[in-house]
Formats: C-alpha cells, structure tokens, sequence
C-alpha cells in the first residue's frame, strides 16, 4: 500500500514528528496549568482578585475573537503569570505539552515583559525563559529541541523595541534565533520600526512578522513595508493581494498559517475548507502549520494536521512533503535542518 493510500487519521498524526514555528508563550498555556498556578497564588494569598482560570476561561471556549482576545491577556493571564514561580512553572509546562504532542523543533515566542512587582526585568524575563529551554534542550532524553524569538509589540514606542534587539542580540547565543512584530494589529504605525528591523538583520537575526491578520493591517502601505524589511517568515498572511502574493513567492518568504485560531476568532471568511491554506500549499514556498495559541484555541499541532488533512484530502505523502519543506524555514541553524532532515527521512510512520 502506498503512503498516499493509507489514512491521515489522528493516530498518524500524533506519532508525526512535527515542527512548530508560530507558538506564543503565554497562549500556549494551558487552562490547566493556569489553574495550578492560580490555586498556589490562591493559597498564598487568599485576597487575590482574580478568578479561577477554568471559570474565566471556560474549559471549550475557543470563541475569541480580535476583540476579546488581546483583553484576555491584557487583564488575566498577565496578571496571574507576573513572577518568577509563574513563569517557570509555566515554561517548563508548555514545554512539556508540546513535546507530549509529537513536536521535534519548537520555536516559541514572547514579548519581553518587565514585572516591577516581582523585582523582575525584562532581561530577568528572557533569561529566565532561556534556562529552561537550555536545560530541556540538554536532557538527551527529550526529543525535541526548543528556540526563542523575542517580540515587539506594535503598541511599543521604538526605544522599546530597540531594547527587545538588544536583548535579541546580547542572548543570541543562548537560543534567541530571531525577532517578530506581533500584538493587535490594530494598533501602532508599523513605520516607526523599519531602522529597528533593520539592525536585527545586520546583526545575523532572523525575522518574521505578523503579516495581512485583518483587513486593518493589511494596506498597501503597511505590507509595502514589512516585505522592505526582507523578513525569513510572515505569520497568518490572510488579507494579501496577488501583488504582495507575487513578492512572497518569489522572494520564498516561509508562510506560518494557524487554521484553528484563524477559523475560530473569525479572522476568515467561512470555515477549514475556506482557509488559504489551499493556495499557500501550492504557492511554491515553505508551509508551517501552527498553533499560534494552543492554550486559547485548544487545538495542538497534531490536530492541525489533521484538520489539513480532512478538509483538503492530504495524504500521507502531501504531509510529508510539507514537513519536509518547513524545515527550510527554521530559524535554528544548520545542524537543526540536518535533524530534522534525517527524522523525517528515516521516520517508519510514512509507511506503517
């Protein structure tokens, strides 16, 4: 029996080693994990005000939309992971749900926060997080390898941004492999970044870039922009005319495209089948379905594939194929696109 004959079904698509490059630290905790931290800050401090995350965000809400989502954070989650306890319990968490899920190659980011009350920094922050990823990446046992990217938020002021660089910079050695433009897009004049953008280049960074989410962020002039930036990789890229489809292509931008998150905040017309995913896997450059931010929309990657599969009958071949054409994309070196090579070349799943 051939690969293309045998079913693309969940059990396939769990044991698939799978590359994730568009996970957001913070949205990819889970609402269990939430809730241990929240119940360890409850027995500490029985005042605090804020409630029990399985009641705040109700276990199979996944209905979040541009306009209730950003708040979440803004006013929650934030708030409830906000010290060093929180964020280490939470890292390792998120790592571990991952890896449970069949990930190989994991590129995580977040927007270095400072948390006054905790006496934390923003290098506090990002050092933190880089611990725990070099003590998983060295545990020989674990058979995924984890990297970070730092993000500027589009609300940030450009001194702001300029600091997330240089945090980029001075940890570019302990696993930060790259910067991103993220937050709602809505909001900020993308304009104001270009200088900083260009600095992470000439310092040997890789970018990609929240890229066309909503009608709002998708002018001609802010995408005219972003490409000038040369970026390695575009997020979402959903409201893009053939004129910026035509650069992509050509210029091989890597696409990362959230089906789940995309479908279930509306961000699209319609449902899986409509998702441009349809004309992005043709589109000639690499493909990374993701989960932009599994905590929210509880779907993990093994199940992104599978939705994939259902609505625009991939075969075992087709998946195949887009795994192998993400790992060009990865922003973590040479020897991690010759891993990732090998597992996908010697994998027994194709076939079995």
């Amino acid at each position: 029996m051939s690969n293309t004959a045998q079913p693309v079904d969940v059990v396939f698509t769990k044991g698939l080693p799978k590359i994730e490059l568009h996970a957001h630290l913070t949205g990819s905790i889970s609402r269990e994990c939430l809730h241990d931290i929240w119940e360890t800050r409850k027995a500490r401090d029985p005042a605090i005000d804020l409630e029990d995350p399985l009641v705040a965000i109700p276990t199979g809400k996944v209905d979040y939309d541009i306009k209730t989502f950003f708040p979440l954070f803004s006013s929650y989650i934030y708030k409830l992971c906000n010290n060093l306890p929180s964020i280490q319990y939470s890292t390792k968490a998120v790592l571990q749900d991952f890896q449970a899920d069949g990930v190989v190659y994991l590129e995580l980011r977040t927007t270095p926060r400072a948390m006054p009350g905790a006496n934390l920094t923003k290098d506090d922050y990002v050092s933190t997080i880089l611990d725990i990823l070099k003590s998983h990446n060295e545990q020989t046992s674990n058979t995924m390898r984890a990297f970070l990217i730092l993000s500027i938020d589009r609300r940030n002021t450009v001194i702001e941004a300029q600091e997330v660089v240089d945090l980029a910079i001075k940890y570019q050695s302990a696993g930060v492999v790259g910067v991103d433009l993220c937050g709602d897009p809505a909001k900020g004049d993308v304009r104001i970044f270009a200088d900083v953008f260009a600095r992470a280049k000439v310092e040997g960074l890789k970018i990609t870039l929240h890229f066309a989410e909503t009608e709002l962020s998708a002018s001609d002039m802010e995408l005219s922009t972003l490409l000038s930036w040369k970026p390695d990789r575009l997020g979402h890229v959903i409201h893009v005319k053939e004129e910026f489809q035509r650069i992509i292509k050509k210029e091989n931008i890597g696409v990362e495209l959230c089906l789940s998150c995309n479908v279930h905040a509306k961000m699209i017309t319609g449902t899986y089948s409509d998702h441009h995913f349809g004309m992005w896997r043709h589109g000639g450059v690499p493909v990374a379905l993701s989960t932009d931010d599994v905590g929210v929309f509880c779907s993990p990657i093994s199940q992104e594939y599978f939705l994939a599969a259902q609505h625009f009958s991939l075969g075992r071949d087709d998946i195949k194929a887009l795994c192998e054409g993400a790992v060009e994309s990865i922003f973590g070196g040479l020897n991690e696109k010759a891993r990732l090579g090998k597992l996908y070349a010697k994998w027994s799943g194709w076939s079995s």
